[in-house]
């Protein structure tokens, strides 16, 4: 079973996080920002993960430090649980309808962090989550997980409707993306390593 766990504990977040890469999209999340659990809740269940989460943050403040630590501990508790990558697809993309939005995710395993986002949001919060704020999470997975990331929202008026397909969009490409296939020998690499 592809599993890790992360811990993390600084003077703004603590954080405990399991992941089970080939899961069912089963989740326990508790990070104090009910929008942002909603989030993580569509991204696992898309990608078929299971997640533990929980998050005592400084919300005192605002949502940034959770959003974003919970981002690089996803990230992390992803890249040790692929291991070595062998026998990965490697490569996933995925576009998600969500009512009148449009979003569109592809995910490289390169070992190479690179996010490319282009996301408008017309309001400044969702719930309790600043808007901003899904670009900060993206880019803590992608540099933390070694991906290369290209999400954009294509279509949509809603905040809530683009926020949850951008994040699903991002789950069905992951999905894809960490596959295991038999067919392939090893690592998928010209040079024989994703670093």
């Amino acid at each position: 079973m592809r599993t890790a766990s992360f811990a993390r504990a600084t003077k703004e977040t603590d954080i405990k996080l399991t992941v089970m890469l080939d899961g069912s999209g089963k989740t326990e999340l508790a990070t104090g920002v009910g929008f942002f659990d909603h989030m993580l809740d569509a991204l696992s269940r898309f990608a078929q993960i299971d997640l533990t989460l929980t998050c005592k943050g400084d919300l005192e403040v605002d949502a940034h430090h959770t959003v974003e630590d919970a981002g690089i501990c996803l990230g992390k508790a992803i890249r040790e649980a692929l291991g070595d990558r062998a026998g990965i697809r490697r490569v996933g993309s995925a576009y998600m309808p969500m009512d009148e939005a449009l979003a569109f995710a592809a995910i490289d395993i390169s070992g190479r962090p690179y996010l490319a986002y282009q996301a408008e949001f017309a309001a400044p919060m969702c719930g309790k989550m600043d808007t901003q704020l899904a670009e900060e999470f993206f880019r803590a997975v992608t540099v933390n997980a070694g991906l290369t990331v290209h999400l954009s929202v294509l279509a949509g008026r809603n905040d809530h409707h683009k926020m949850e397909a951008l994040f699903k969009a991002f789950g069905l490409a992951l999905r894809d993306a960490m596959r295991i296939d038999q067919n392939i020998q090893g690592v998928l690499s010209t040079k024989g390593a994703l670093d």
